[in-house]
C-alpha cells in the first residue's frame, strides 16, 4: 500500500504508551517512534493529549530542519527476518534442543517468542 508523506507523519499513526509512575505521582505519556520523548498528565487521556502535541510539534520541527521524521512503527514494513549474533556455546544448544524436538533451529527459536 502507498502513502503520502502527509499520512506517513499523521501523529495519530504513530505508536504511544500512557503508564502510571507512582515516583512521579502522574501519568507518563511516550511514543515509541520518539523514545527520547516524554510528559506527565494527571490522567490518562491528558498524558496522551500532551504527547500527541509534542510529538506534532517535534514532526513540525524536524520537517523544517529537513531532518530525517521516524516513520510510523504501523506503516513500517517488515522483512521478518532477524539477524542474531549469539556466542558459539548458545548455538550449539540451539542446535541440540532444535534437533531433539525435530525443528529447524529457526522454528525452535519462534516457538519460544
Amino acid at each position: 500500500m502507498k502513502y503520502s508523506d502527509a499520512d506517513k507523519f499523521n501523529i495519530e499513526k504513530y505508536t504511544y504508551r500512557i503508564e502510571w509512575s507512582e515516583e512521579d505521582g502522574a501519568h507518563i505519556g511516550r511514543c515509541l517512534e520518539f523514545p527520547s520523548l516524554a510528559v506527565h498528565g494527571g490522567s490518562a487521556l491528558e498524558a496522551l493529549k500532551e504527547i500527541e502535541f509534542l510529538v506534532a510539534e517535534t514532526v513540525k520541527v524536524m520537517t523544517l530542519r529537513r531532518e530525517t521524521v521516524p516513520e510510523s512503527l504501523g506503516l513500517k514494513k517488515f522483512k521478518g527476518n532477524l539477524t542474531l549474533r549469539i556466542s558459539s556455546e548458545m548455538h550449539r544448544n540451539l542446535a541440540i534442543r532444535s534437533a531433539e524436538e525435530g525443528v529447524s533451529i529457526n522454528q525452535y527459536i519462534v516457538s519460544k517468542l
